[in-house]
């Protein structure tokens, strides 16, 4: 199935000029500079209303929209989304050809707005087995959006957080063995090393994972960049995500005291 034909081609921006009252509303001093959210409960919020499972991942994709416009006016330097798991691979094959298309949609029908607003755009996990056409549309997005300066926008498509750490552990190995640095070198400067191979190398850690529909865990998702995240679960399905639900997690995250792993006083 195609997803695209199903796609109404009149749909309205996301973006707003209007006075800006949601960014005037937060704690600019204690926003995250990198958010992360595992969109969760597209199917459960569709199978609610006896609709199919594919017009959940669609109305899932307007709650994507909604959130990188609220992240960009909040200024939020990095907004990761995690799109695909590596497991997602082995849904039914149906399933998995509606969430490629459309994907592969997004793509070609987001692009160029999501440039003219100054979205960074980069793909985070395994391409080899994406097909030639997603590829080619993902590496014509970050081209495209190479030089813009507002919102970094990551996208984790084929995306496992323990498939992250072992590709960046035999990119470490491999500079061992060739000399560039030694087992028995400062730990920090191994350290270096090895986060330089993660896929997220040129960005902060995560300070704030958000995940939707109730369940509580992270499901292989940057394990190594959410050491010291603060954790919001919300019960809220992915596709009734809103500005409310956003300003929510902002404001629970501006109440936290950090102390990343320092004693409690």
């Amino acid at each position: 199935m195609n997803v695209s034909s199903s796609h109404s081609t009149t749909e309205s921006s996301d973006f707003t000029t209007a006075p800006d009252s949601f960014a005037l509303s937060l704690d600019r001093g204690r926003l995250p500079r990198h958010i992360a959210v595992v969109m969760d409960g597209n199917g459960r919020w569709a199978k609610a209303r006896h609709l199919p499972r594919s017009i959940g991942h669609q109305r899932g994709r307007r709650a994507v929209r909604r959130l990188i416009e609220l992240a960009s006016r909040a200024q939020i330097p990095v907004l990761t989304l995690f799109a695909f798991s590596s497991e997602n691979w082995s849904r039914p094959p149906e399933e998995v050809e509606a969430l490629m298309g459309l994907f592969a949609y997004a793509l070609e029908r987001d692009m160029d707005e999501l440039h003219a607003h100054a979205v960074r755009i980069r793909f985070i996990g395994d391409r080899e087995p994406l097909s030639a056409r997603i590829r080619t549309l993902m590496i014509q997005a970050e081209q495209q959006t190479e030089y813009n300066t507002g919102l970094n926008l990551l996208i984790a498509v084929s995306y496992g957080g323990q498939w992250d750490i072992l590709h960046a552990a035999k990119q470490l190995a491999s500079a061992v063995l060739e000399g560039v640095i030694r087992l028995d070198d400062d730990p920090a400067a191994l350290r270096l090393v090895f986060e330089q191979n993660l896929s997220t190398a040129t960005y902060p850690p995560v300070d704030l994972f958000i995940r939707t529909g109730g369940e509580q865990r992270v499901s292989n998702f940057l394990l190594w960049q959410l050491a010291y995240a603060e954790l919001y679960f919300t019960d809220c399905l992915w596709p009734g995500f809103d500005e409310a639900h956003f300003r929510d997690a902002l404001q629970w995250y501006a109440a936290r005291e950090r102390r990343f792993g320092g004693l409690d006083e």
